[in-house]
């Protein structure tokens, strides 16, 4: 693969962000979902012709995104991504378990059911994206899903801890998920949480929050 054989990129719409904030969304998504990939030397200008904007907030998104570790700098060449091994994404999903499945029941102690219900449009968003298998809108929301979810509970350095941990995973089997018809399965359970969540059921919510997550070393093992 090569930088020329990049998909389709579009950017994932949200109100209230910059066009750098969009670009980095949209990068961020298209590096989890693994359609951009480790090895392949990716240039700005490509990129900004891929998603029909100018250079200079691509390239600004690429050198946050590589603060982040996501990216690294091929020098007079370009951007690449930073490549993980099967135990890193390990960890990383280790730890975002003994975090965000007991982290449900304090939300359940602490959001009010007006803050889960401004949720929903996100959980609908996730479901349309799957859907029509737009993984960068797929991964987009998910993520702001997730960090609404967790933001719920009221400790803001467990959101950014978690954040980076989902940023830094790879989803490189999302596409056949979706060939499979299996994405919008996955994606109907963010609802499915939310019911559970508004009814008070910590063991039930808990239970779900689990099997989304294994459900992401499913992916990338595939």
């Amino acid at each position: 693969m090569s930088e020329h054989d990049l998909p389709t990129l579009r950017l994932p719409s949200a109100a209230r962000r910059t066009l750098r904030e969009e670009v980095t969304a949209a990068l961020r998504a298209a590096l989890i979902s693994g359609e951009l990939r480790p090895a392949v030397v990716y240039s700005a200008a490509t990129l900004a012709s891929t998603f029909g904007v100018s250079v200079t907030p691509v390239r600004e998104a690429l050198l946050d995104l590589v603060k982040e570790g996501m990216f690294e700098v091929v020098r007079n060449r370009g951007f690449r991504v930073t490549a993980l091994s099967d135990r890193d994404l390990d960890e990383f999903l280790e730890i975002r378990a003994l975090i965000e499945v007991p982290m449900m029941r304090r939300v359940i102690e602490q959001a009010s059911q007006p803050a889960l219900t401004a949720l929903r449009p996100i959980a609908d968003e996730i479901v349309a994206a799957a859907e029509r298998g737009d993984l960068i809108a797929y991964i987009d929301a998910d993520l702001r899903f997730h960090l609404g979810l967790l933001a719920l509970a009221g400790n803001q350095h467990l959101v950014s801890v978690v954040n980076e941990l989902r940023t830094r995973s790879r989803l490189y089997g999302l596409a056949e998920l979706h060939e499979r018809g299996g994405l919008v399965d996955s994606a109907r359970e963010h609802h499915t949480l939310l019911d559970a969540l508004a009814k008070g059921d910590t063991e039930a919510s808990e239970k779900i929050m689990t099997v989304h997550i294994n459900h992401v070393r499913t992916i990338w093992a595939s």
